[in-house]
C-alpha cells in the first residue's frame, strides 16, 4: 500500500536560534513521505540563513503575516498531504514520531487526530522532564477542564480540518485547543502511548506567558463549546493565573510560597474529583463523561469489587443529555450493559450516577478518603441498536 504524504507546517519568527534543531528534527524522520514547510513572517535574524542550507529538502516561505495562526493556516491550506502537523520554530519532534502516527491513522481510519507523550526541554535542548499532563482520550475533561495533548505530538487527517474548519486566526494562546475539541467532538482521537514530541519551555516562550489576557481566552474557549458558564478547568486556569499575579505583589518569600502551595493543593484537587472519574479507574457517585458523535449502542462496563456491605446491591442510573435511559443493578465482579442512544451530529453528554459508594478510610480499609462506587473499564460506541 503506498503510504500517506504527511506535511508538517512551522510557522516561525525571529527564532533564528532554534530553527535548525526545529528542521533536523523532521528531516531525520525514518518516515520518507514528508513535505515540510516553513511559513516565516520576514524574520529579521539567520532563520532564512539556517533555512537555506536545507533547500532541497524544504519549502521556505518568508513574508509577512498576521500572526502564528494566520501562517498555520497559510501552510495548511498549501499542504498536500493527507496527514497534517504544526510544529513551532523552537520546538522539537521525536524520532519515530510522523511513522507512530501514520500507523495509528492506518489501524483506524476515521479519527480526527491523534498524539502521544512528549518531553519540557530547557533553552538549550535537555530533557527537564516528562509533559506531565499527557493522558488517554478523554472528551469530556477535553472540553470542560483542560488540554491535556501536547500540540508537538499532534497530527491531524487533512480532510477533518477542510470540514471542520483551519485554526481559529482570533485565538492567540488556546488554538490547538479549540481546533482539539472540534475534531475530538466529532471524530475523536487517540493517544499512542510513544514519546513523539518536546515542547521548549523558557521564559520568553509564549506558551509560559500571558496572564490575564491568557486566562479570559481559555474560559471563552470552554464556554464556546461547553454548556457549562464555569466549568471545572475556569477555576483552575484562573487559580494558575491569578495566584501568580498576587507573589508578584508579595514581598515575602515565605508567604508566595504559602500562597502557591494552597493554589496547587486546590487545583489538584479540581482536577482530581471534578469528573467523578479517578485516573486509577475508580469512579465516585457521579461520573460526567462524553461521547463524540454517533448513534446506536453505547457499551458502559466495569468491575465492582466486593468491599463489603457498602457496595452490595450497587445500582448505575446512566442519563444521556440529561435523560434516563438505564437503571442497572450491578452484582459484584465484572459487568457491563448497553444503551441504547443517538446523537449524530454533536458530541453526547452523559451522566452516571451509583447508588453506593465506599470511603476506605472509614471502612477500615486503607487510608483513601475517597467516595468510590465501582471500577470504570470504558464507556465507548459498540453499534447500531436492533
Amino acid at each position: 500500500m503506498k503510504q500517506p504524504l504527511v506535511t508538517i507546517v512551522t510557522p516561525s519568527f525571529n527564532q533564528g536560534h532554534f530553527i535548525r534543531a526545529t528542521i533536523e528534527s523532521v528531516l531525520s524522520q525514518n518516515y520518507s513521505d514528508i513535505e515540510y514547510i516553513i511559513m516565516d513572517g520576514g524574520s529579521k535574524d539567520e532563520t532564512a540563513a539556517v533555512a537555506a542550507e536545507y533547500s532541497s529538502r524544504l519549502k521556505f516561505i518568508s513574508e509577512k503575516d498576521r500572526g502564528q495562526s494566520h501562517a498555520i493556516n497559510k501552510g495548511f491550506r498549501m499542504a498536500r498531504g493527507e496527514v497534517i502537523s504544526w510544529l513551532n520554530s523552537d520546538d522539537t519532534i521525536l524520532p519515530g514520531a510522523v511513522e507512530h502516527a501514520v500507523r495509528a491513522f492506518e489501524r483506524h481510519p476515521v479519527l480526527g487526530a491523534v498524539y502521544g507523550e512528549g518531553y519540557l526541554i530547557d533553552y538549550d535542548g535537555a530533557v527537564k522532564c516528562r509533559f506531565p499532563a499527557t493522558e488517554p482520550f478523554n472528551l469530556w475533561k477535553l472540553v470542560h477542564l483542560s488540554d491535556y495533548v501536547l500540540q508537538q505530538t499532534l497530527y491531524f487527517r487533512k480532510q477533518v480540518i477542510e470540514e471542520l474548519g483551519y485554526v481559529d486566526e482570533s485565538l492567540h494562546w488556546g488554538m490547538d485547543w479549540d481546533i482539539l475539541i472540534r475534531i475530538g467532538k466529532r471524530y475523536g482521537m487517540e493517544y499512542i502511548p510513544e514519546y513523539m514530541g518536546c515542547l521548549r519551555e523558557y521564559g520568553e516562550a509564549k506558551t509560559f506567558s500571558g496572564g490575564r489576557k491568557r486566562f479570559h481566552e481559555l474560559a471563552l474557549i470552554m464556554r464556546r463549546h461547553g454548556a457549562l458558564r464555569y466549568p471545572p478547568g475556569y477555576f483552575t486556569y484562573g487559580l494558575d493565573t491569578y495566584h501568580k499575579l498576587v507573589c508578584d505583589w508579595i514581598p515575602s518569600h515565605r508567604l508566595r510560597k504559602v500562597v502557591s502551595y494552597a493554589a496547587h493543593v486546590v487545583i489538584a484537587r479540581i482536577t482530581r474529583e471534578a469528573q467523578g472519574l479517578y485516573s486509577d479507574g475508580w469512579a465516585s457517585t457521579r461520573l460526567q463523561y462524553m461521547l463524540p458523535a454517533g448513534r446506536g449502542l453505547i457499551r458502559v462496563s466495569g468491575v465492582l469489587p466486593d468491599l463489603g456491605p457498602a457496595l452490595l446491591g450497587q445500582r448505575l442510573v446512566v442519563k444521556c443529555a440529561g435523560r434516563i435511559v438505564k437503571d442497572q443493578d450491578i452484582p459484584f465482579g465484572e459487568f457491563a450493559f448497553e444503551v441504547s442512544c443517538d446523537s449524530p451530529g454533536a458530541a453526547l453528554e452523559l451522566e452516571v450516577l451509583a447508588s453506593r459508594f465506599v470511603v476506605p478510610a472509614k471502612a477500615g480499609l486503607g487510608p483513601d478518603p475517597r467516595k468510590l462506587a465501582y471500577m470504570l473499564k470504558g464507556i465507548e460506541w459498540v453499534g447500531i441498536a436492533s
